[in-house]
C-alpha cells in the first residue's frame, strides 16, 4: 500500500497569517481600523504667566488660630457654639482680604446676620449644625461645620483645639457640597463636576507635621442621577 504525503492544513495556515497581519480580522477577511491620528505632545498655555505668591496670612499648609475666641479650658469642642466660631473666623478673614473673596465669600457676614443667640443659631441661621469627630487621632474631637452662602455655594470649615486651648482652623474649603463624609480619620468632600456622570471626591487626612487637614487623594466617582422629583428639581445627585 502506498501512503500519501500529508496535505497542508490550509485553515491553520490562514489563521496564522491573520494573527500576524495588522488590523482586525473576521471570517470574511481583514478590515482596516482606519487612520488612528497623530500623537501630539501637550501644549503649555501661558507658560510665561505665574501667579503671585500668597500673602503671609494665606500661606497654605498652616493652621490659623481664630482671633477673638476665648480659650477652651478643657481642650474639648463640646459646648462650643459653631456659630460663634464661624462668625469670628469669617469676620477676621473679611478684614484680612478686604472683601475681595480670597479667603471667604464677601456675602458670608451678611448671611451670618440671620443667626440669633439660640444654641443652634435659630431657624434661619445658615451655619450647619456642628459635627464633632476626631480627625487628628489624638482623642480630641474636631468641629466640622459649614456656612451656606446661597442655595448652592458653601464654606466648609474644620476647627481643632490646640494644646494651649486656642481654636484653630485646619481646613477651609469653598465649594458645592454634594456630600461630606467622615470615616475614621478621613474627611471626604464630594462635589459635582462639569460631567453629570461623575462627582469629584477630595479625601483629607490629618498631617501631623503641618497640623492641618491635608488633601490626600482626589478621585472621580460615578454619579448616576436619581429619578425622583427631588433629584429632578435640584439637579443630579449621587447615590450613596
Amino acid at each position: 500500500m502506498r501512503m500519501r504525503s500529508p496535505r497542508p492544513l490550509a485553515g491553520t495556515a490562514l489563521a496564522v497569517m491573520l494573527a500576524a497581519a495588522p488590523g482586525c480580522a473576521d471570517v470574511q477577511g481583514l478590515r482596516s481600523q482606519g487612520d488612528l491620528g497623530t500623537v501630539h505632545a501637550p501644549q503649555t498655555l501661558w507658560k510665561d504667566i505665574r501667579p503671585a505668591p500668597p500673602d503671609p496670612g494665606q500661606k497654605p499648609g498652616t493652621a490659623t488660630v481664630v482671633p477673638g475666641l476665648p480659650k477652651v479650658a478643657n481642650l474639648s469642642m463640646r459646648g462650643v457654639r459653631a456659630v460663634d466660631v464661624v462668625r469670628a473666623d469669617v469676620t477676621a478673614a473679611l478684614a484680612q482680604d478686604a472683601g475681595t473673596g480670597r479667603l471667604v465669600d464677601p456675602r458670608a457676614l451678611q448671611r451670618l446676620a440671620l443667626c440669633t443667640q439660640a444654641v443652634d443659631g435659630g431657624p434661619d441661621c445658615p451655619v450647619r449644625p456642628g459635627v464633632l469627630h476626631d480627625l487628628t487621632g489624638n482623642g480630641r474631637e474636631e468641629l466640622i461645620t459649614a456656612l451656606d452662602i446661597d442655595g448652592r455655594l458653601s464654606e466648609l470649615r474644620v476647627y481643632t483645639v490646640q494644646d494651649d486651648g486656642s481654636i484653630a482652623r485646619v481646613l477651609s474649603r469653598r465649594g458645592v457640597l454634594e456630600g461630606v463624609e467622615v470615616a475614621a480619620e478621613h474627611l471626604a468632600v464630594r462635589e459635582p463636576t462639569s460631567n453629570p456622570k461623575y462627582v469629584a471626591v477630595s479625601d483629607y487626612v490629618w498631617d501631623p507635621q503641618a497640623r492641618i487637614m491635608a488633601l490626600s487623594q482626589l478621585t472621580l466617582d460615578e454619579c448616576p442621577a436619581l429619578s425622583d422629583a427631588s433629584a429632578t428639581a435640584h439637579g443630579p445627585r449621587c447615590a450613596r
